[in-house]
């Protein structure tokens, strides 16, 4: 056989025509035809973004008071998504319209900037997908609580202790999602997603409007100032400085969705391109969020000045009407449920992918059963899934701090994964002259995030630290 012939059979061999029907139900790469659209994606965003994050915006913002904290909003929003876009374009390289797809974040790392950054973006991006899915467990399960200690404190009056245990629920949203958990990948999650992103809107309006509802009535006077919680009244100085950097991680940590941008791009269909479509669905997808955090968020303090508790919605500073504050932390765990699973997904399928490169020839990794006729069921699928969701509840089990741990889950991932590595793919793909006005300003803006991500993370570890002080594992919150 000549060359000619040879490259004529291989490129028969892999394009999409060789899987029948002339490729029609197939994409450029072999797999199944994508479907999603901007739609479906702006959904899969707002789930990914508007999570337990906005719960703790009016005690963020408490601590920054009215200048500093709808500043640091939006610049991180604005930071969000200019580096979505860079990130959008590296779904194929090294064109972005017509190169080759990246189906991962870490693919991405590895086509554009290979080696070294490959295995430390894994590694970061890894951590930080394990991080909030144990942070979504400690957020469900105090919303679930929430419903509980709300109906006790409506029935036997706000001053009673109204004791329960996280952990009953943590174990059942955990149960929950060792259900779910058999989804076999991204493309499945699609209805997941609408109906998670309905129900962020739903407990993020009902927060607002609660909020509204509380400064219209006035009420007891709140306190609230241009710089925040007062020093030498709220706080000390110490105390103040150690809440402002912990107050940015947790914001950080609300914009956090660029680990999954990749996976959720890779659900597009191919015409119009990805990169056009995803950048649409990003622009939607930040404008949304950042209107409800600036609301939630201002409104918030407004609704309870410098003492906003960490979770506005399970703080308890809302007692009335019972029957709203239930709903909302309803939607918060139903929301939770399939937020995620957006974020694990991910990881389920590096190490499955993984796994079936290294045991290749394992009838029970690589071996799907057919069930009730459509269901595929695979075995290592619904061990490793299984353990997976048992060792996140279990962590979580241990260390239930919800404002700390969200900020330095923010803190720790917010310049590698949305900021680093998005700025440095972009300058090698287009090939930027070093020192050029571009790449300057460019790299001063990694430099800056990186400090914030520096001092964000030590507020969040100081918190951490105070908590494990006082804390007592497996004993009633109050």
């Amino acid at each position: 056989m000549n060359t000619d012939q040879f490259q004529r059979n291989s490129m028969y061999i892999e394009t999409p025509e060789a899987y029948g029907d002339d490729g029609k139900n197939f994409d450029d790469d072999g797999r199944d035809k994508r479907t999603g659209t901007w739609v479906t994606a702006s959904a899969h965003i707002i789930t990914a973004v508007i999570g337990s994050g906005v719960l703790s915006l009016a005690w963020a913002i408490a601590q920054m008071g009215w200048v500093a904290g709808p500043v640091v909003l939006f610049a991180f929003s604005f930071i969000t998504y200019f580096t979505s876009t860079l990130l959008a374009d590296c779904y194929r390289s090294p064109d972005p319209v017509t190169g080759k797809r990246n189906y991962t974040y870490s693919q991405v790392v590895r086509s554009i900037l290979g080696g070294r950054k490959f295995q430390l973006c894994g590694l970061a991006q890894y951590i930080n997908l394990v991080g909030v899915t144990i942070g979504y467990t400690i957020t469900a399960s105090i919303s679930m609580v929430a419903v509980k200690r709300s109906n006790c404190f409506h029935k036997h009056g706000h001053e009673d202790k109204c004791y329960t245990s996280n952990y009953p629920f943590m174990i059942l949203f955990a149960c929950i999602q060792i259900i779910l958990s058999q989804i076999p990948n991204f493309h499945k999650l699609s209805w997941l997603s609408i109906v998670a992103a309905i129900m962020s809107f739903a407990y993020s309006s009902i927060g607002l409007g609660l909020s509204i509802a509380k400064v219209a009535t006035g009420g007891e006077h709140v306190r609230t100032s241009l710089t925040g919680v007062q020093v030498g009244v709220d706080v000390t100085g110490s105390e103040k400085v150690w809440r402002t950097f912990q107050a940015i991680g947790d914001i950080a940590f609300a914009y956090a969705y660029s680990n999954v941008l990749i996976e959720i791009q890779d659900t597009l269909k191919s015409s119009p391109a990805e990169n056009k479509v995803m950048k649409r669905a990003s622009l939607i997808g930040i404008l949304t969020t950042t209107l409800f955090y600036v609301l939630c968020g201002t409104l918030g303090y407004a609704a309870f000045g410098n003492d906003a508790p960490g979770n506005f919605l399970t703080g308890f500073g809302f007692y009335e009407p019972f029957w709203l504050i239930d709903f909302a932390n309803v939607c918060i765990a139903v929301h939770l449920v399939g937020a995620y699973q957006v974020f694990c997904q991910p990881i389920f399928g590096f190490v499955e992918s993984w796994s079936k490169e290294k045991w290749s020839e394992s009838k029970f990794v690589n071996v799907d059963y057919v069930v009730c006729g459509t269901y595929n069921l695979n075995l290592f699928r619904v061990v490793w899934r299984t353990t997976y969701v048992i060792i996140t509840a279990v962590i979580a089990m241990l260390f239930p701090f919800f404002n700390d741990f969200l900020g330095l889950i923010g803190s720790l991932s917010f310049w590698p994964l949305t900021v680093y590595f998005p700025i440095e793919m972009y300058i090698k793909q287009t090939k930027m002259p070093k020192f050029s006005f571009t790449w300057t300003w460019l790299k001063i803006l990694s430099w800056v995030c990186l400090i914030v991500s520096i001092i964000s993370a030590a507020g969040s570890i100081q918190g951490l630290a105070q908590d494990l002080k006082k804390y007592q594992p497996f004993k009633a919150t109050q």
